[in-house]
């Protein structure tokens, strides 16, 4: 199982390191990465494995709403299914 983490707000350092090391905490493995910076707006996507995940998806999507509040960004999660379906012609 997979899921897809989005990452959208003003560039700053650290934004990579602190999101995957809550994936890391909660044994979701990044398995891909893109990001980009536009002029000081940075976006990221990240694909995770979530098979060995220690708690449920909508616990690990609360805490990551949760981390982009403190940092000024929007952190969105979702299973890879819902995001398949949503984005399919």
């Amino acid at each position: 199982m997979k899921a897809v983490i989005s990452v959208i707000g003003k560039d700053a350092v650290g934004i990579l390191a602190k999101v995957s090391s809550m994936c890391a905490e909660y044994n979701a493995n990044v398995t891909e990465v893109t990001q980009s910076v536009l002029q000081d707006v940075f976006a990221m996507v990240m694909l995770v494995d979530i098979t060995s995940l220690s708690i449920p998806l909508s616990e690990l999507s609360d805490r990551m709403t949760s981390l982009g509040k403190t940092m000024g960004l929007s952190i969105y999660v979702m299973h890879e299914d819902i995001f398949n379906t949503m984005h399919h012609i």
